[in-house]
């Protein structure tokens, strides 16, 4: 194969912060090209660089892309060459429909420079054929999920007739169907002559689909790695990544679960818009004080939606059920409701539920908790900046102040300011929704490490996460979730991927099978609750 990219010396200054220094990078005509680095290495601004984001004049070095120089001054510029970029948060616009999405900027013109709708809409046909989509081109965007919006971006991609496609993280948001037709979409194009970049931090994913991975440590080349040779393993992108060796993916726990902290019985969730539409079905959990309990579901199951309706009944409708916090019934119709009661929820969609990116780190970590800060209705400044400042050393932000915006933050850095938030709230119970979605190992393994703290300190802590893997290495108990039931319950010794997809995978109609709750039965992992008792409980 020879060379289609080369990136040679590419330093990118932002004011204070050297995020690119010397780069170099070569991609080969029609290969599956991954980078890797941990969040802030400075992978996705220099895709930027690439393909015009940052325009030529903003950096220093030179890019060749099929053997000629090139100096792009707008992303109209790289994308006239074949280069499109698929960027993580995807840019589609909700109440256009898919056709309109896929041709925006780029309309399919007839008589008179008029659009030809016709046209549009069969073109878009065509194209969402070519990546397995098959929905009527009029849908409005905003009624289909994330897993068919990132195949309308790879459409919209192929409707300029790209010839280098960069995707960065495509699969962050996706569940493992998803994930697998996407990744099978990427070879498909492979064999159409198409070449790709993939920033991801899925190592499993990186091993499975790349010829070639560049890992970039703190804005420098580290190294690229042949895939197909056999000292290629995930351990030496890791150490590549972080610099050092993690001996182990999850840090190690002694467990010391003590009494039930949380006990939800029976909790029934129908749709906010939807009427008579079941979302969570008649369940029954808990956690104990010391334990880290998992919630593993395909999407779609209600997973999120469960845990939303229990935190201020943020989601839903017509809810039903009973929440018990060391015994004692409690109501948590608002989220004060549920703060009061000492149950905090990290949303899996940081970036627009769980922080104000346009105000600094101080303000989001003191906005769950100000009551704690406010006296006469006034906030103490200087006491806003000491917590702040503590959970920032505490907890390892990566910043220089607090007074940075948290939109400036890099993935795991915002996350652990989402975490600061509420562990500032003093929560007996912690949900944590897809705590480590889009971050790198090592802030990952950060992220475990504070959960550990916290069951540590007699916290009750739930996970819930579509990487099977971490589950199993974080948690001790893992509930399943299928069609909003709960249709398992297994200590973490007793689970294994296949047990927990048979059970994540049972039909709406189907009997749930009496040996998935080998917690004590299906209320909970109580043996003291039978069926019977649940009869007529607030229905």
């Amino acid at each position: 194969m020879s060379e289609i990219l080369q990136m040679r010396s590419i330093t990118k200054e932002f004011p204070g912060v050297l995020a690119l220094s010397d780069v170099n990078l070569t991609v080969e005509r029609g290969e599956i090209h991954a980078i890797c680095g941990e969040n802030g290495a400075g992978k996705s601004t220099l895709m930027k660089v690439l393909s015009g984001v940052y325009p030529h004049g903003t950096y220093s070095g030179e890019i060749f892309y099929d053997g000629e120089e090139v100096q792009f001054s707008s992303i109209n510029d790289s994308e006239a060459k074949g280069i499109v970029i698929i960027h993580q948060e995807l840019a589609l616009v909700p109440y256009l429909s898919v056709a309109e999405n896929i041709f925006l900027g780029n309309e399919v013109r007839g008589f008179g420079g008029l659009i030809d709708w016709n046209a549009a809409n069969s073109r878009a046909t065509e194209l969402m054929d070519r990546v397995g989509l098959h929905e009527n081109p009029t849908t409005p965007v905003s009624q289909l999920g994330v897993g068919k919006q990132q195949l309308i971006e790879i459409a919209k991609a192929l409707s300029k007739d790209v010839r280098l496609l960069i995707l960065d993280e495509p699969t962050a948001a996706l569940n493992d169907t998803d994930s697998e037709h996407l990744l099978g979409l990427i070879r498909q194009l492979q064999g159409q002559g198409i070449t790709s970049i993939m920033i991801s931090h899925k190592l499993n994913e990186i091993a499975e689909i790349a010829d070639n991975t560049t890992i970039i440590r703190d804005g420098r080349t580290i190294e690229t790695i042949d895939m197909r040779d056999p000292s290629s393993t995930q351990e030496r992108i890791i150490r590549g990544m972080v610099g050092r060796d993690l001996a182990h993916r999850f840090p190690e726990r002694t467990p010391d679960i003590g009494e039930p902290v949380l006990e939800v019985t029976d909790w029934t969730v129908y749709h906010p818009t939807q009427a008579g539409r079941l979302i969570i079905d008649h369940a029954s959990f808990n956690v104990r004080a010391g334990e880290v309990v998992g919630i593993a579901g395909l999407m779609g199951a209600g997973r999120t939606e469960l845990a939303m309706s229990l935190f201020g009944q943020s989601y839903g409708r017509d809810i039903t059920g009973e929440i018990r916090m060391h015994g004692t019934v409690v109501g948590t119709p608002t989220v004060s409701d549920a703060i009061r009661h000492k149950i905090a929820y990290c949303t899996e969609d940081r970036k627009r539920y769980g922080l104000n990116l346009i105000a600094d780190i101080r303000e989001n970590i003191s906005s769950a908790g100000l009551f704690k800060l406010a006296r006469g209705g006034w906030v103490n400044g200087n006491e806003e900046l000491k917590v702040a400042e503590e959970y920032r050393a505490s907890l390892n932000i990566k910043t220089p102040t607090v007074m940075t915006l948290a939109g400036k933050l890099s993935g795991g850095n915002q996350q652990k300011v989402v975490l600061s938030k509420w562990l500032y709230t003093d929560p007996e119970v912690l949900i944590l929704d897809e705590p480590t979605r889009g971050i790198d190992v090592g802030a990952k393994y950060e992220i475990y490490t504070i959960i550990n703290r916290m069951v540590a300190a007699g916290k009750a802590v739930v996970v819930i996460s579509s990487e099977l893997p971490e589950l199993l290495g974080i948690c001790d108990r893992i509930y399943t979730l299928a069609y909003g039931r709960i249709t398992g319950d297994l200590p973490v010794a007793e689970a294994t991927q296949e047990r927990l997809m048979a059970l994540m995978t049972i039909e709406r109609d189907q009997p749930i099978p009496a040996n998935s709750f080998t917690s004590g039965g299906p209320h909970g992992g109580d043996p003291t609750i039978n069926d019977d008792d649940t009869k007529g409980l607030n229905r």
